[in-house]
């Protein structure tokens, strides 16, 4: 089998290695990669975002399926433009991909489907933001307000505080660049990720994870793409997950189904484990980034046979996926000033090592790697258990060396102490 990934991240770095290990899968090509995606996949340069660009380039490369990563593209269509050419595509349409393009849209299916998520408000003008605002958060006696882009914007469109001044400041801002603002309810309880690879109806769920949003250890700073990861998560049984997969994953599924949007590719869940119960914070429609990187370390099921399966209509015969008995966690390393715009154009030293995927990385004409983008690496570890995945991960990074840049130091630490209670 030949495949071609769409993406330039640490996801699709390791998309590209789990691939690489499914003894069906003979040639990868990435467009565009990065330096890292480079040593392990043909790399070719387009504008993923052009429909017309993909569909021939996976033509040219003969590719039996094609797996899209980055939420831009899919919400483009250029799934349907590759679908549409009889190649075989792990990626939503268009029109299912709104489950993460519009908020509003995922609100809606939601309430169709029964599924309970935030209270929430779209606000399109800026006459009605403070009426608004004093519907939500503490005015409205929760712990906070949160503040959303109703369209895409890469894991840091949202805001949570407590200071109405800062929420009243993200919405105004939103509101005056032309964005629609979403409100919500806070939900309290931690938080998950849970990955399920969708066909229509049929759903197959992943290992559950835990994303860590805020730049600094202790949940301090502001909300980025992503800091790091960890799966699978001790203080969730396998029944509560289970149940998030009936209750919540599955009805979704089902709602766009019978709206004339089936879903073929990877439904991403992000929840609250409240007081009252699990609640849907979002959907996104792609595999989530630090997420994966945790997740596909403790597969052995064959990954390109079971994308292809999901394309192609084959899902519901794949069968039972098989998980190593061990943890993984990821931790990001990030460019100076990142998530503001970060510095780059520094060398990396220890880029290559094992367990190093590549981010925002490109490679100089001197062959030495330079940071190119805000999240720079993500570092994988591997244990028995979050405490040995822990090690192994701090370790690796000990490693290497890119001034200026910083990571968490508290990746997986409050779920290994057993700090983490539903």
């Amino acid at each position: 089998m030949r495949v071609l990934v769409i993406g330039s991240g640490a996801r699709e770095h390791a998309l590209l290695l789990a691939l690489r290990n499914d003894p069906k899968v003979d040639h990868v090509v990435i467009a565009p990669g990065n330096a890292g995606t480079a040593a392990v996949a043909e790399q070719r340069d387009i504008d993923i975002t052009s429909a017309p660009a993909v569909t021939a380039l996976a033509r040219d490369v003969e590719a039996d399926l094609v797996v899209i990563g980055p939420e831009v593209p899919l919400v483009l269509g250029v799934a349907d433009a590759v679908r549409a050419a009889g190649i075989a595509c792990f990626g939503p349409s268009q029109d299912a991909a709104r489950i993460e393009g519009s908020k509003a849209f995922a609100k809606d299916v939601m309430a169709a489907a029964g599924v309970r998520t935030a209270r929430s408000e779209i606000v399109d003008s800026p006459a009605d933001l403070d009426a608004a605002l004093t519907r939500f958060g503490p005015d409205a006696g929760e712990a906070a307000w949160v503040v959303k882009d109703d369209g895409l914007a890469a894991g840091k469109g949202v805001v949570v505080t407590a200071d109405r001044a800062a929420a009243r400041a993200h919405a105004a801002g939103l509101l005056d660049s032309g964005h629609p603002v979403l409100l919500e309810s806070f939900l309290d309880g931690p938080e998950l990720s849970l990955f399920c690879i969708v066909d229509g109806a049929t759903v197959v769920p992943l290992l559950p994870a835990q994303d860590f949003k805020r730049v600094g250890d202790g949940d301090s700073g502001p909300n980025t793409g992503g800091m790091g990861a960890y799966a699978p998560l001790p203080w969730l049984s396998r029944e509560a997950a289970a149940g998030i997969v009936t209750d919540v994953v599955e009805p979704v599924a089902a709602e766009l189904l019978r709206r004339g949007s089936r879903f073929t590719g990877l439904l991403y869940a992000g929840l609250a484990m409240t007081s009252t119960g699990p609640a849907v914070v979002e959907f996104n429609c792609r595999f989530g980034d630090p997420e994966t990187q945790a997740v596909l370390a403790l597969l052995e099921s064959p990954l390109g046979q079971l994308l292809h399966a999901a394309a192609t209509g084959g899902l519901s015969e794949f069968g039972a996926l098989r998980w190593r008995d061990a943890a993984a966690v990821t931790v990001v390393l990030a460019a100076e000033n990142y998530p503001g715009r970060p510095r780059v154009g520094d060398v990396i030293v220890g880029a290559e090592a094992d367990g190093v995927l590549h981010a925002g990385t490109a490679r100089r004409d001197d062959g030495a790697v330079v940071s190119a983008g805000g999240r720079v690496l993500s570092v994988v570890g591997v244990g028995d258990d979050l405490n040995a995945a822990r090690a192994d991960a701090y370790r690796i990074l000990d490693s290497i060396r890119l001034p200026g840049s910083h990571f968490r130091s508290d990746i997986g630490a409050a779920a290994a102490e057993g700090k983490i209670q539903i």
